[in-house]
């Protein structure tokens, strides 16, 4: 079983894919402190091991280089689902509609078209609605459960 990721822990790691996703896109460090909005010393510091990026780096980093095969292959697929579960620990939020899923997630539990889903990398869960709106998302697959109670909607084992 895998253990929840802190914020912490992926700031450690897209920390230490850092240098990988400059390598990937061609960059030089002047390039990517650019792109990324800090300063060479910070970038090159970070890549060192000796600095770790912050919260809003990474954020950003993921963002820019959201088609990163280094960050894709890392984390199961595009990071923005696992820095929103995340950011958004505690907090009632809507999502906007996903695909479904077809590539990095397989299906945990299904009741009347709601599904859980686990990202088959990172290991968090979500849940979408029927038409694969995502209403929330999590490491916690007993919160998920729980939310699934409170909305009314008890899972099936697939």
């Amino acid at each position: 079983m895998m253990v929840k990721m802190e914020k912490q822990d992926l700031i450690q790691s897209i920390t230490d894919k850092c240098k990988l996703v400059r390598v990937e896109y061609g960059f030089s460090q002047d390039q990517m402190a650019n792109v990324i909005g800090i300063s060479k010393k910070s970038l090159v510091e970070s890549e060192k091991g000796r600095r770790l990026l912050n919260w809003t780096e990474c954020v950003t980093l993921c963002t820019i280089f959201s088609q990163s095969q280094v960050l894709q292959n890392a984390f199961g697929g595009e990071l923005s689902d696992m820095i929103k579960a995340i950011a958004f620990e505690n907090t009632d939020v809507t999502y906007p509609m996903t695909m479904g899923g077809k590539i990095w997630w397989k299906v945990i539990e299904e009741m009347n078209g709601y599904r859980i889903q686990q990202n088959i990398l990172s290991q968090h869960y979500r849940l979408l609605d029927p038409k694969d709106g995502r209403m929330i998302s999590s490491f916690d697959l007993d919160e998920i459960r729980q939310y699934m109670k409170q909305i009314g909607i008890e899972g099936s084992v697939i």
